[in-house]
């Protein structure tokens, strides 16, 4: 039976570990918001990021919004999201100098286009992903980020779930021991018109779902050495796409299996993220609405020997912590979380579980 320890997970360093500048909103007081933007809203994530914006009126005036396509304008303009907005082209939303922050919210192919041309307006940026097709693209891009001291903030939506942000900080903490194993998956099943719109791009399944795992195997266990890709497609007498994706990723001491498909019934319910060390196991299962297990090997920090399931705060917004953690950048009051060099680690890792080129 699972161990249920709330009390002493609040009365010790755990505690420490669910501290995190990422879900922590900054004393906003005295201070006016900051006016930002976004660009595109084809992207699948762009309403819920556009909604996160409002959602925070304290921290951000919502100044334009930005979509080429009269069609799309029209249909965004009717819905509850986007309404009351003022709409305006690209040129026009970043020749107005007080505009801080920009959420790029394009289709995957525009993605890195209009990135450069907010970072070479002075903007920091909220980048959906995955970070394009280019690797040399994305990599200009970031050198002139950081040169100009920019934020390119990549949209990878479980950096400031709360169960992850445990897991990278048990891991940092060393609960763990050393890591040798980590096992995760995420999948969902999709329609007829979803998957031609994803068979486009070479990395199917792993290029578009598996991309957040891959974010979060880096940042546990750093740049892969060896990166071998398993793409395969269940219905090639249907389309081309890469609907059943697995990337194993080889280090000094370690592996990691990442696996990504679109034809799973109810995947999500399945999705999961397990990291193993010499001394202790964290399972993440599901990863919305997160749950989290943690296996000991002997007493650590207030945690004794065996399993236990660990409660921790419900997540109040799957972006909250992300544009907190964006505001507080912009405003100085923090330093961003990830590195251009991470960010550019994870696109390649990407690129080649994907097997993509790395151009």
């Amino acid at each position: 039976m699972f161990k249920s320890n709330r009390r002493i997970f609040l009365q010790t360093t755990a505690a420490a570990i669910l501290a995190s500048p990422a879900i922590t909103l900054a004393d906003n007081s005295g201070r006016s918001p900051i006016k930002v933007g976004q660009i595109g809203t084809k992207h699948a994530h762009a309403d819920g990021k556009m909604a996160t914006f409002r959602k925070f009126s304290e921290l951000f005036e919502v100044v334009g919004v930005v979509e080429k396509d009269p069609q799309q304008r029209k249909r965004m303009e009717s819905s509850d999201v986007y309404q009351g907005l003022t709409w305006m082209s690209e040129e026009e939303l970043l020749a107005i100098p007080d505009v801080q922050g920009i959420a790029v919210e394009t289709e995957i192919e525009d993605l890195l286009p209009v990135a450069e041309k907010c970072i070479q307006a002075g903007k920091h940026i909220h980048l959906d992903k995955p970070a394009g097709t280019s690797f040399e693209h994305f990599r200009r891009i970031c050198h002139a980020a950081d040169e100009k001291q920019l934020m390119i903030q990549m949209g990878y939506m479980y950096r400031s779930n709360p169960a992850f942000q445990f897991l990278f900080k048990a891991v940092r903490a060393g609960w763990l021991g050393e890591v040798h194993q980590v096992h995760c998956e995420m999948s969902k099943k999709v329609n007829d018109a979803t998957r031609k719109e994803l068979a486009q791009y070479p990395g199917g399944s792993m290029f578009e779902l598996g991309c957040h795992l891959i974010d979060a195997v880096v940042t546990v266990l750093g740049p892969p050495d060896k990166v071998t890709a398993f793409n395969r497609n269940t219905r090639p007498e249907h389309d081309s796409l890469m609907d059943n994706c697995l990337a194993v990723f080889e280090y000094p001491k370690a592996t990691a299996n990442i696996r990504s498909s679109v034809v799973e019934i109810d995947g999500g319910r399945r999705r999961q993220f397990i990291v193993c060390g010499s001394k202790g196991t964290i399972k993440i299962e599901p990863l919305e609405p997160h749950q989290l297990l943690l296996t000991l090997e002997s007493e650590t920090e207030g945690f004794k020997k065996g399993t236990h399931q660990i409660d921790l705060p419900k997540s109040t917004g799957r972006y909250d912590g992300d544009f907190q953690h964006f505001a507080a950048v912009i405003r100085g009051d923090e330093s961003a979380l990830y590195s251009t060099s991470h960010d550019l680690s994870v696109q390649q890792a990407l690129l080649k579980s994907s097997e993509m080129p790395l151009a």
